[in-house]
């Protein structure tokens, strides 16, 4: 990463501090994704399931449900601020099925051995995603799944382009393109190399479905109240949130009216909503 801060460096700092502190937010806005990829991993009651890149735990809990007393599930994560706040939510569950939440790598650690695992964004940012997908792969027995969401490509996603193009023009410098080659929300974009890769880990049939969902980025009480709210998620809590991370305090206020008159003919009825594309892949 820029300035030579490691993924585990970035979500232990002041961006994994302030996702937790959002937990409700992020969770409110992937909500329709969330739906997708559980429709797709079809998790069964006594199913073991490791969720990779866990957070704060939404997806886990989820899976715990899904699973119920009889299962297991385990979160993995590099972020102790949201592991934090996962292990919080999990103290008021019931009947479901038991949850450990680990501070751990899955692209190096031994976790275990699991009939499924998934991931909601949170495969994208291995150093070796080789390496990763491998591990996997090991991890999880002959009938095994991986079931998981990541992004397209960037042009695709409204819901990122439109704050970013706000913001792009404001910057001393334009910020390069992401490249397949590098920790970030964009890696998997082209899906021929994604598939290869996950071939590549022993994964013998991957299926990866190209997904669409509206995303509500901001509520309010008037359409210029929902675009200022959406203007917050997406220089907090989106992929533009990087591109202002240690600005000034004058660009960050430039940025954040510059990022509301954008989202602002995207509001209506009190809600900003933009379109999210990502790829659906179940591996096995």
């Amino acid at each position: 990463m820029a300035g030579g801060i490691t993924q585990t460096e970035y979500w232990n700092g002041e961006v994994g501090t302030r996702w937790a502190r959002n937990q409700a937010v992020l969770d409110a806005v992937f909500a329709p994704l969330t739906e997708a990829l559980f429709a797709r991993a079809a998790l069964r009651p006594g199913e073991s399931v490791l969720d990779i890149g866990c957070g704060s735990g939404a997806t886990t809990l989820e899976a715990a449900h899904r699973v119920g007393p009889q299962g297991t599930v385990t979160g993995a994560d590099i972020s102790a601020p949201l592991l934090a706040v996962a292990r919080s939510r999990a103290e008021a569950e019931t009947g479901a099925a038991p949850i450990r939440f680990v501070e751990a790598d899955v692209e190096r650690a031994d976790l275990g051995a699991y009939s499924q695992a998934l991931s909601r964004f949170g495969v994208m940012f291995f150093p070796d995603s080789a390496r990763a997908f491998a591990n996997i792969r090991g991890m999880l027995g002959p009938e095994g799944r991986l079931t998981f969401l990541c992004w397209r490509g960037l042009p695709e996603n409204l819901w990122v382009t439109v704050p970013r193009e706000a913001v792009v023009p404001l910057l001393p410098e334009i910020p390069p393109p992401p490249t397949p080659d590098t920790p970030g929300p964009f890696r998997f974009a082209d899906d021929g190399l994604l598939v290869a890769l996950l071939r590549g880990a022993g994964f013998g049939t991957v299926a990866c479905d190209a997904i669409d969902r509206d995303v509500v980025l901001g509520r309010g009480g008037t359409e210029s109240e929902a675009a200022e709210a959406a203007a917050h998620v997406a220089l907090n809590l989106g992929p533009t949130a990087r591109l202002i991370r240690e600005a000034e305090p004058d660009l960050r206020a430039r940025a954040e009216a510059a990022v509301t008159a954008a989202l602002r003919p995207h509001a209506e009825g009190g809600i900003v909503s933009l379109r999210a594309s990502c790829w659906l892949v179940q591996a096995g």
